[in-house]
């Protein structure tokens, strides 16, 4: 028995796929014997009197469903190649993508003004309307879901017309600024004001959410969060008491059952990645109360709506979206953190806001017997399959408070205005395919809050190729969208580089340095960060295209598997974003001694002209290894 073909049908009805392949699909060469999951294909001879058919050759062609797909392999039965094997082979592939070709469906435009969110989308999203009626604030998050995808979708779909909010004036106001640092966006807003505020500076806080309430959990490890300590923002005890869970194990595997054996990989262990799951109501709890004991101030439930930056300060526009009041106020300087839907970012870089995408959603749980999870290790990234739909999907577990259990799925996906990213369509493969993932009866589980977001990527190719700044306006966090596109998201990034960040904010204001040209110089960048989005690009399906299934997982096990046979100090350096030259030069070639088709993969699902952007990338990580190595040498 040989398999000679292996495909995804992207479709989760697989009953139809299985009725084509019998009742529809005529192949051009043998005889069609149905079975009960597809067909056989038998050779057959052919004499002047009759056809004989010979059963020593034929062809074996099943379909079967997982994660909300549908997949189709074919075996040849016998010794002798079947013939017209190849014909066959490749008559069934362009009649397949024919008949169920990639797609990617549309966000539903609802009038929700005589219906509940809950009723509006049931017909479209069953599974997902039925768990989230089962969320304590189920309907106000279901809500937010279904914003939050639509804004996302409207910023694809138009990226070289990006709403102006950010106007400048000639003129300065006559109004004296009454803060020194207005925050929009009250997540890593409030890390980053608490800091400032501590420091003396006037800060407003404004968020859009009532204050403290995250649609994401952190999770981070102690060593990471020693910045935070250092820095005076929390005391020891202060951070004892925001650890939710401390896990003593994380796992990253992918599926390789369809791989061949040298691109199989072990379990890879991190304990000390990721193990610390933050309970981020209380860290912004007390990060609020900070900000307030400093002298700040906290807006929230109040929406940004643009900004007008003169000579002399920034003057904002918000509306109370309780009261529906509309609201001026007036600061030196304004700090965007208002994420991944940030319209200033939009507005800041246009067409390339975001190369990439990690579209998550995901809960709070409670309920998983022991038999199916411990609670004293976390899934780092794992898969359960291959492509699905155009997605490589990937779990991530934690590890909460009490017995809760936080669960995220996603995808690295390319941002492309046919194919944005779907949350609804990613909770409504979540909340099927989660007993596949873990054996668990999602009816007996206890859903306490929903997960979601997006997550984007910039591909930088130096220091200088994305705008944070404006003058009197910088960007940080997920807006300014310069963290890794491995695993960690913004509140990674800036725990990474807030001292770095704060010194620098701190002397362009006390210099009152407050240009484009000074803040653009206050960024997160890292070229060893930089130089790894290669990896997230290898990981997504190109709009459009079609890949073998078991590619990514191929791709993904070569690489995690060199890391797992190595030190436990190289893939804990690694993932934590600590990379050296030296370091990700020895794996990226053993890499490719390993699996030689490596290179030309990533090639043919980044293009070329991304792969010259890498090399840029390279070339920028390789001069900072040799100017740090330099003066190294001189000290």
């Amino acid at each position: 028995m040989q398999e000679i073909l292996y495909l995804e049908v992207p479709t989760p009805d697989t009953t139809t796929v299985c009725t084509w392949l019998q009742d529809q699909w005529t192949p051009q060469v043998g005889q069609k014997v149905i079975t009960s999951q597809g067909i056989r294909v038998q050779s057959s001879h052919k004499t002047s009197a009759s056809v004989i058919p010979i059963t020593e050759t034929e062809l074996s062609i099943f379909v079967w469903s997982v994660q909300r797909t549908t997949y189709l392999k074919a075996f040849r039965w016998g010794n002798q190649p079947f013939p017209g094997e190849e014909k066959l082979r490749n008559q069934l592939i362009n009649d397949i993508q024919q008949q169920f070709p990639p797609q990617y469906p549309q966000l539903p435009d609802l009038d929700l003004s005589e219906t509940s969110i809950f009723d509006a989308l049931s017909v479209y999203y069953p599974k997902t309307v039925h768990f989230f009626r089962k969320m304590p604030q189920g309907e106000t998050d279901l809500q937010r879901v279904y914003w939050w995808e639509k804004r996302w979708r409207e910023s694809v779909k138009n990226p070289q017309e990006p709403k102006q909010v950010v106007f400048f004036k000639e003129k300065p106001a006559q109004e004296t600024p009454s803060y020194d640092l207005i925050y929009v966006g009250g997540a890593l807003g409030a890390i980053h004001g608490a800091m400032m505020a501590q420091l003396g500076y006037r800060v407003l806080l404004v968020e859009r959410l009532v204050f403290g309430r995250m649609n994401r959990e952190w999770n981070i490890s102690r060593a990471e969060f020693q910045t935070l300590i250092d820095l005076g923002l929390f005391t020891q005890e202060e951070f004892e008491s925001i650890i939710a869970q401390e896990y003593i194990d994380g796992f990253s595997k992918f599926f390789d059952s369809n791989n061949p054996r040298h691109l199989k990989a072990a379990v890879l262990h991190t304990p000390t990645v990721l193990n610390i799951a933050i309970d981020t109501e209380k860290l912004l709890k007390l990060c609020g109360e900070k900000l307030l004991k400093a002298g700040g101030e906290i807006w929230d439930q109040t929406e940004f709506i643009k900004a007008d930056i003169d000579s002399e300060g920034v003057t904002l526009q918000l509306v109370n979206l309780a009261t529906q009041e509309a609201k001026e106020v007036r600061g030196k300087l304004l700090v965007d953190a208002m994420g991944t839907t940030s319209p200033i970012a939009w507005q800041l870089n246009g067409k390339r806001t975001f190369d990439s995408v990690c579209p998550t959603v995901g809960a709070i749980v409670e309920g998983f017997e022991p038999q199916v999870w411990d609670k004293n290790y976390g899934d780092v990234l794992n898969s359960h399959g291959d492509i699905s739909r155009g997605r490589q999907l990937i779990w991530e577990l934690f590890p909460g408070a009490g017995n809760e259990l936080t669960i995220y799925l996603f995808h690295y996906h390319q941002v492309h205005p046919e194919n944005p990213g779907s949350l609804l369509e990613m909770y409504e493969d979540f909340f099927h395919i989660l007993p596949e993932y873990r054996r668990c009866d999602p009816e007996k589980l206890v859903w306490k809050k929903p997960t979601f977001g997006y997550i984007p990527g910039h591909f930088s190719v130096g220091k200088r190729d994305r705008k944070v700044a404006f003058d009197r306006l910088l960007s940080i966090g997920d807006a300014a969208s310069l963290q890794s596109p491995l695993i960690f998201t913004g509140f990674g990034s800036l725990v990474r580089n807030l001292g770095y960040l704060t010194r620098s904010l701190d002397l362009s204001l006390i210099n009152n340095r407050l240009s484009a040209k000074d803040l653009d110089q206050i960024r997160a960048y890292q070229s060893n960060v930089a130089v790894t989005w290669l990896f997230s690009k290898g990981m997504m399906v190109p709009t459009g295209k079609t890949l073998p299934p078991q590619r990514i997982n191929a791709m993904l096990n070569t690489f995690f598997g060199l890391l797992a046979d190595s030190p436990p100090e190289v893939a804990d350096t690694f993932i934590k974003d600590r990379t050296t030259w030296t370091m990700f030069t020895r794996l990226a070639l053993k890499a490719a001694r390993q699996n030689p088709l490596l290179l030309l993969w990533i090639w043919e699902m980044a293009g070329t002209e991304d792969m010259l952007r890498w090399l840029g990338s390279y070339a920028d990580f390789t001069l900072d290894s040799l100017k740090n190595w330099l003066f190294g040498l001189k000290k």
